[in-house]
């Protein structure tokens, strides 16, 4: 996996109407926006596709604001981290005990973990489209586009965050399809902590 790749990376989820669902209505980015705000804590399982087109699976953890975990599955060596305003990424194969550290801020994924979503704030959204069952949004940093873009897709009745995909400024993609949330579970910092993640593999 290409980690540069992944910090232009998200989550994408496809959306499937259930039998005997009555046809969605599509949402408005305030009604987006408060539902993201309302998110505290939220786990769930993801199954991530590659911009190479491999698979990953694992389990995602959100703690807004700010802090997301990503732990694969093996037999990828893996662990993605954000949290204290960076990206923290540690490859098994190659940087066991020490993060390859990003700014938080350069990557898409920031759009979502901010302390307030605001998706209609001017020149965030640069496309939103609605397929009968789903509402898609595309935001970007308005003042720095060349950090890639995220499209979040949502299905309604009720409101779930179901896909996100993320490309970054070389264009590469990251897809990565979310499992059921499970909100308002105990996290603790610990687990959004590259520094606590770095000692704990240093043995310290």
């Amino acid at each position: 996996m290409d980690r540069r790749a992944f910090l232009a990376a998200g989550v994408a989820v496809t959306a499937t109407a259930m039998a005997g669902r009555a046809r969605a209505a599509e949402l408005s980015l305030d009604t987006l926006s408060r539902y993201l705000n309302g998110i505290q804590t939220a786990r769930t399982t993801f199954t991530q596709v590659n911009d190479d087109g491999t698979l990953s699976t694992g389990t995602l953890f959100i703690r807004r604001p700010g802090r997301m975990r990503f732990e694969y599955d093996p037999p990828e060596e893996l662990l993605v981290m954000a949290g204290g305003s960076q990206i923290g990424i540690f490859d098994g194969k190659s940087n066991v005990a020490n993060a390859e550290r990003y700014p938080l801020k350069q990557t898409p994924l920031n759009l979502i973990l901010e302390r307030n979503v605001d998706l209609a704030r001017r020149d965030m959204v640069v496309g939103k489209a609605f397929d009968g069952t789903a509402t898609t949004v595309v935001a970007q940093d308005p003042e720095r586009p060349e950090y890639g873009s995220i499209a979040l897709k949502f299905t309604s009745d009720p409101v779930e965050l179901r896909q996100w995909v993320v490309r970054d400024g070389q264009g590469a993609t990251t897809t990565v399809i979310l499992g059921e949330f499970e909100l308002g579970t105990d996290m603790p910092a610990s687990l959004f902590s590259i520094q606590y993640e770095e000692d704990r593999r240093r043995g310290g």
